[in-house]
């Protein structure tokens, strides 16, 4: 989108948001007391900077619900609410459409693949995703010290190749400034990690 053209937010956006707010009802941020609705925005927000269109904000905003909150038969009412373009992004931001979820490593390179193929509009949401994820893993780490890390199933190591292996899908195909963002908190993440 064009820094001549701002985004138009209409209806669409705000019944997303409310649709995103009742799915994740009650849900909290990974071991902790902050509504999960608090990481919807920060993507969302991320990517409207990024120059995100009403699309990629609404898919923002819906980016974790599959995963997380009844898969295909969310993925369906997605694209039926808010059509074909947003319901290809979060389908393709979503790593597993099962309970229980594959095995963790296999669930991230399937999904490293998909985003290696994925058109701008997927890597802008991603991103922004990763960014967030990334940005929160280095306050609690400058909070917590080490044991920050125990939050994650795979520990210090599996975050830090996933991290990796997304700047490296994305390095050559990307020009957003969130790929810099990223570079630069996974970078800061190793030095207090060390």
């Amino acid at each position: 989108m064009s820094e001549d053209q701002p985004t138009q937010i209409t209806n669409r956006f705000k019944d997303a948001l409310v649709y995103a707010t009742e799915l994740h009802s009650g849900q909290n941020r990974k071991r902790s007391q902050v509504p999960y609705i608090a990481h919807l925005l920060g993507v969302t927000s991320l990517v409207l900077e990024d120059g995100g269109d009403e699309d990629e904000a609404i898919a923002a905003l819906l980016h974790d619900a599959v995963e997380d909150q009844g898969g295909l038969k969310t993925l369906e009412a997605i694209r039926e609410r808010y059509g074909e373009h947003v319901a290809m992004i979060v389908s393709a931001c979503t790593d597993s459409f099962t309970e229980p979820k594959p095995p963790w490593r296999e669930r991230k390179e399937s999904y490293l693949e998909i985003l290696r193929q994925a058109d701008p509009s997927v890597q802008r949401v991603s991103l922004a995703d990763k960014v967030y994820n990334a940005h929160s893993t280095l306050r609690d780490v400058q909070i917590e010290g080490q044991a920050a890390w125990s939050k994650f199933k795979q520990g210090k190591q599996g975050a830090l190749w996933y991290y990796h292996a997304i700047i490296e899908a994305l390095d050559s195909r990307s020009t957003s400034y969130l790929l810099t963002e990223l570079k630069e908190i996974v970078a800061e993440l190793e030095q207090l990690s060390e």
